[in-house]
């Protein structure tokens, strides 16, 4: 009996911080944009640019180099 009387104040205290952290999160925009991080992990690549390599060599690729040889 004599430990609910620190572990109803700790419980307390804990779901109180647990409200203050979503109305913080709400507050400072954590949850404007839901869908924007789902869209940009799918349509990253198509927004990279190539590098411009001009002063490297290429290594030739095994793959295309066994192709080559075939024909």
């Amino acid at each position: 009996m004599a430990s609910l009387y620190l572990l109803i104040p700790v419980s307390l205290i804990f779901c109180a911080l647990a409200v203050w952290l979503y109305f913080w999160a709400v507050n400072s925009g954590q949850y404007d944009d839901l869908e924007g991080e789902a869209d940009r992990i799918l349509f990253e690549e198509s927004d990279v640019q190539p590098e411009n390599n001009e002063g490297e060599e290429t290594i030739p690729n095994s793959e295309t180099d066994k192709k080559g040889d075939a024909s």
